[in-house]
């Protein structure tokens, strides 16, 4: 009888072991799924598709920190494509200097506030001038916040009879801000002057 007992707790002990192992497993297998669902969910964040003429195409999402520069030199493309490019109409010269002030601090506005003083926007209009600019290049130094940036540009005023060519170089630093429609790339240019406006003829 006492043998009976002795087999009965040695099984039970055994089962215990046993169950034990089985829990621990279970337990394993679940963290392991969990821990693949939520990697593979990540990874399929990672992915957008984006449809193009007809057709579908994978675009990686990377991290801000991956593209910064691109995203800085493209703001700074943007400020000045909006605060030069205009036409001798004054609507469109005030839409344009109003999406550049929203890329920009009080210093912009301040540039603005001189040339339109000095009668610069007048002159367009009145001699039916356009004026168009293209960035050559920017140079940003990532190393310092806020970002120290330098812009160097080309611009052209088109006139009935002529175009002249005009070289810009301007500088200014960048700090991060909301994203919003007006501001797309979320920077802020501050501190931003112009180093060099020069002219250069050119035949028309």
């Amino acid at each position: 009888m006492f043998t009976q007992f002795k087999n009965i707790d040695t099984a039970f002990s055994h089962i215990k072991r046993f169950s034990l192992l089985v829990i621990m497993a279970c337990l394993m297998i679940s963290v392991f799924a969990i821990y693949k669902g939520f990697t593979i969910v990540d990874r399929a964040q990672q992915r957008v598709y984006i449809l193009a003429n007809g057709k579908v195409l994978e675009a990686a999402v990377g991290e801000r920190k991956d593209n910064i520069a691109v995203e800085i030199r493209d703001h700074v493309k943007m400020f000045h494509h909006y605060f030069f490019t205009l036409d001798p109409d004054e609507k469109v010269i005030q839409a344009n200097i109003t999406s550049a002030i929203n890329l920009a601090d009080e210093s912009a506005k301040r540039a603005y506030d001189n040339l339109k003083e000095k009668g610069y926007f007048n002159s367009l209009i009145s001699a039916n001038i356009s004026q168009e600019i293209s960035v050559d290049s920017t140079k940003v130094d990532l190393d310092s916040y806020p970002y120290v940036f330098k812009c160097y540009a080309t611009q052209r005023l088109i006139r009935s009879t002529s175009t002249v060519r005009r070289k810009l170089v301007t500088t200014g630093t960048l700090r991060n801000v909301s994203r919003s429609d007006n501001n797309p790339h979320g920077f802020l240019i501050q501190q931003w002057q112009t180093l060099d406006n020069h002219d250069e003829p050119l035949n028309p």
